[in-house]
C-alpha cells in the first residue's frame, strides 16, 4: 500500500488549489467527485447539509485511497474530513490531480 504523495498540511503547495479549498469547499469537493466519476454537482450540494457533507467526504476520500492503493482507514478519514477539512480537500484535490501518482483502478 501506498501513501498521500502530499501530507494533510502541504495543501500550501499549490495556492489555487488551497485557496479553493478553503474559500469554496463546494467546488472543490464537486471537482473531487467528478474525478472519481461521481455527480458533481449532487456532491458540492451536499456540502451545505450538516453530517450528510461529513458522511460524502469520508465516502469520497475512501474511495480516493482505495483507487490509488493508499494505506488509512474509514476513521482516519472521518478524522481528517472533520478536523481538517479544508486541507483534506486539497490534498485529495492534489493526489487526483497527480498523473504520476499509481492508480489501483482496474481497466
Amino acid at each position: 500500500m501506498g501513501e498521500w504523495q502530499n501530507g494533510i498540511c502541504g495543501c500550501f503547495g499549490d495556492c489555487c488549489t488551497c485557496l479553493l479549498s478553503f474559500m469554496c469547499p463546494c467546488i472543490q469537493f464537486g471537482r473531487n467527485a467528478e474525478a472519481l466519476g461521481e455527480s458533481c454537482v449532487m456532491y458540492a450540494l451536499s456540502q451545505f447539509v450538516p453530517l450528510l457533507n461529513l458522511y460524502c467526504r469520508v465516502t469520497i476520500r475512501g474511495k480516493i485511497r482505495e483507487q490509488k492503493g493508499i494505506e488509512g482507514s474509514c476513521f482516519n478519514d472521518l478524522l481528517c474530513s472533520w478536523c481538517c477539512g479544508p486541507c483534506a480537500l486539497a490534498q485529495e484535490a492534489q493526489e487526483l490531480a497527480d498523473p504520476g501518482s499509481k492508480s489501483m483502478s482496474r481497466e
